[in-house]
């Protein structure tokens, strides 16, 4: 077997079993919910064993990536019965990321590829929603933009600041088509003059580079520094998974969201789920955006909010673990775009062991590896000795308590922990490229986000406190919190169980959960 071909999901041939080694985890399991049954959006997927290869220049390895591309279009073109740049029934695709182990948000997406001035007006006459049509082209503009000719997001941040306040509106959920369609111009705009050149318009051109700037991503900063973090070096690299746009942003029967089987921060039992309506997937897990929960999803969407929880659960029971499920509702359909085992606190980790193995899940022999690596007692659940005032309140994604010294970006924040003594990181909203930041900080503090952006998920992962979404923190030239002023170097103290915030130090104490302790002890005894 050609070591370069591409592999299928949901088109012909894809009853050949994917593995993340030659796949990716990410297009791995894309297969197995697939063969679960699970609504999943047709894919095809380069193997991991281009990447190295491809970013060296080798001319046999970029040879077959462009056949791949091909080839794979023409499958996904055959599966869903629309051609890729159509002007009448225009396939649009995403581009994603997905080494053989998780390395959640380190590397690059791109959204929407294949649009131009033809397949827009192709795709307005597909779905009677113009609105979704120019939203959909500036979010590619800009992630083109920001991923393959390196344009700072600010100056496409720069362009919608000025059209929401010209057009005196607070998001741009709350733009309308006509203003969309401005901001898209403009974005174009923006793109030629910092690039030099006008933005592709021929949709295998854009792909091709969407193609080698994702593999590219491999070689980034922040995903080396991940990798070093987490003992992964050894990893041969990244597959590249192209799969068929569904949209999220499609009006108020759509939405992108992000659900554990379990409370990833206390492995509590239960659906537990942040979601944006009218929404693409990377307005969550970019953390920009503050999403409701699984109550609003409920309420507004009930058959589609039930259909996850059944998915949720077959999930948990087909791979025996809990799970991170990425996915989209477009118009009232549920698709599955992706799930993984969940990074999870140590605490969470230790009563999913447990409950894992009364659930029969899973023997108390899998039990004890799962939690061998696991420091048992960073599983301690910290509390404030003495109770405080809170100047403000935030979101839980990650539990514990956490006091330290403020530092306003993970440089500083590096600085100050080299010198001695716990930090907080504060940020108006994080990204992944604060991970080293994450990795010396007591805890992390945003303005915005949710608890299921990829920054809360890897603050968890490192079992640091982190809230979300605090209404009351307010960064600029100057920063305050509550409406007090916050400097760097003040001292600042979270508690990740009740969302609380206070100002000046505080003793923290800690309390053992010593029943699964138990537990845990007396099956290692017995084995």
């Amino acid at each position: 077997m050609n070591a370069y071909a591409p592999l299928y999901i949901g088109t012909a041939g894809a009853d050949v079993e994917l593995t993340p080694e030659a796949a990716g985890g990410k297009a791995a399991l894309l297969w197995r919910m697939s063969r679960l049954g699970l609504d999943v959006p047709p894919a095809f997927v380069l193997p991991t064993t281009l990447c190295r290869a491809v970013n060296a220049g080798d001319a046999e390895a970029i040879a077959a990536m462009e056949r791949g591309l091909a080839e794979g279009i023409a499958r996904l073109e055959a599966a869903v019965e629309r051609r890729f740049g159509d002007a009448r029934a225009p396939l649009l695709v995403s581009v994603r990321s997905g080494a053989a182990k998780s390395m959640p948000g380190m590397m690059e997406t791109i959204l929407d590829v294949g649009l131009n001035g033809e397949s827009l007006r192709g795709l307005i006459a597909l779905t009677g929603n113009p609105r979704l049509a120019f939203d959909s082209y500036r979010r590619l503009i800009q992630l083109f933009g920001e991923v393959v000719e390196g344009v700072p997001a600010a100056a496409f941040e720069e362009r919608l600041g000025a059209m929401l306040l010209s057009e005196q509106v607070t998001g741009e959920a709350d733009l309308d088509p006509e203003a969309l369609e401005r901001l898209a111009h403009d974005y174009l705009a923006v793109f030629s003059r910092l690039t030099g050149h006008a933005m592709p318009v021929d949709p295998m051109r854009q792909l091709l580079s969407a193609t080698r700037a994702v593999f590219r991503s491999w070689d980034g900063d922040k995903a080396r520094e991940y990798r070093r973090l987490n003992g992964l070096e050894s990893l041969e690299g990244t597959a590249v998974t192209v799969q068929v746009m569904v949209f999220g942003n499609a009006g108020g029967r759509s939405g992108a969201g992000v659900a554990f089987s379990r409370n990833p921060a206390t492995g509590m039992p239960g659906l537990y789920a942040d979601f944006l309506f009218d929404a693409q997937g990377e307005d969550v897990v970019a953390g920009r955006r503050v999403p409701g929960n699984v109550d609003l999803l409920t309420r507004r969407l009930p058959d589609q909010a039930a259909a996850l929880r059944r998915g949720a659960e077959r999930l948990e029971r087909a791979f025996a673990d809990m799970q991170d499920i990425e996915f989209t509702i477009e118009e009232g359909r549920l698709w599955f775009l992706q799930t993984r085992s969940a990074k999870r606190t140590p605490r969470a980790a230790l009563r999913m062991a447990v409950d894992a193995v009364s659930e029969g899940l899973i023997d108390e022999a899998t039990a004890l590896e799962r939690v061998a690596g696991i420091d048992l007692a960073a599983a301690a659940v910290g509390r404030f000795a003495e109770p405080a005032e809170a100047v403000a309140t935030a979101v839980p994604a990650s539990p514990g308590v956490a006091c330290g010294r403020v530092a306003f970006d993970s440089a500083k924040a590096a600085a100050m922990a080299e010198a001695g003594g716990p930090v907080i990181l504060v940020r108006h909203d994080t990204s992944t490229d604060d991970v080293a930041g994450f990795a010396v900080a007591a805890g992390i503090l945003t303005a915005v986000g949710g608890r299921t952006a990829h920054a809360a998920v890897v603050a968890r992962q490192m079992g640091k406190p982190c809230l979300v979404g605090c209404a009351g923190l307010v960064i600029g030239e100057t920063a305050t919190i509550g409406g007090k002023p916050l400097r760097e170097g003040d001292w600042l103290c979270l508690d990740g169980e009740t969302g609380e915030i206070t100002l000046g130090r505080r003793e923290i104490v800690t309390e053992k959960p010593e029943e699964a302790l138990a537990m845990i002890e007396g099956w290692r005894k017995a084995g």
